[in-house]
């Protein structure tokens, strides 16, 4: 089972834009404790990956290791630690996901 993080940030900003509906919202980011495999891939920074889970028209964005995602099996994925990091509508899906990536090769997965 793996670890799912929700930042401080985002955690504030969905409970602010979605009210009542942000329960949903992190059970469908909870769901990854079991199913790690889920959401669409994004990008790839050096080992960590960025991948993205819809929610009608949001998308949210996590970032794991790459590496354990790929090559393990889902039952072999107890240690993996997937974080939550930032959230967009379709209109700004680019700009953040282009400052994801700057963060992340910056300052690393520290960053967030």
């Amino acid at each position: 089972m793996a670890v799912v993080i929700i930042t401080a940030r985002l955690e504030k900003e969905i409970n602010k834009r979605f009210k009542e509906e942000s329960i949903a919202i992190f059970s469908l980011m909870r769901d990854l404790q079991n199913e790690p495999k889920k959401g669409k891939e994004i990008g790839v920074i050096g080992r960590i990956l960025i991948k993205e889970l819809k929610y009608k028209a949001f998308r949210f964005y996590f970032i794991t290791d790459g590496y354990k995602i790929k090559f393990l099996k889902t039952d072999e994925l107890k240690d993996l630690i997937i974080k939550f990091v930032r959230m967009s509508d379709k209109n700004s899906q680019q700009k953040v996901i282009d400052e994801i990536k700057k963060v992340l090769r910056d300052l690393g997965e520290e960053g967030f």
